[in-house]
């Protein structure tokens, strides 16, 4: 099972959720340049944080309720929150990652409106930015 934990609140999320960016971000950073005598300058460097986690449900899996979406909507919206994830078994500290959208939940199933309730489904994204 996924966590997401603010303030001693744990939300559990489904486990199912596809992990889009797991294996394209190095944590190696390299600048090359030239020196006035012509020699190629290369800089190399581990980052220290920055990593992007991109959480994404499928049309089949991984659905929230709408009371738990509302929830991490209020998360989101407090600007610079650090929250611990705990995926694939390792707390990571995180935080929303406003530039690339940060959370976004999408109804399943379109109801007229009136019609929402707690439990109505819908398919999450989340972008964070590992700290």
């Amino acid at each position: 099972m996924i966590t997401l934990t603010y303030s001693g609140v744990t939300a559990h999320i489904s486990d199912r959720l596809d992990w889009q960016d797991e294996f394209s971000w190095s944590p190696v950073d390299q600048a090359t340049s030239y020196s006035t005598t012509g020699a190629l300058l290369v800089d190399v460097a581990l980052k220290q944080a920055g990593r992007p986690i991109t959480l994404m449900g499928t049309e089949t899996a991984a659905w929230i309720t709408r009371a738990l979406c509302a929830t991490l909507q209020a998360w989101a919206e407090l600007p610079g929150i650090e929250l611990t994830l705990v995926l694939r078994g390792q707390a990571r500290q995180v935080m929303f990652d406003h530039a690339r959208g940060g959370f976004v939940g999408q109804p399943v199933f379109k109801l007229q409106d009136g019609e929402e309730s707690p439990e109505q489904l819908y398919l999450p994204t989340f972008r964070f930015i590992e700290v």
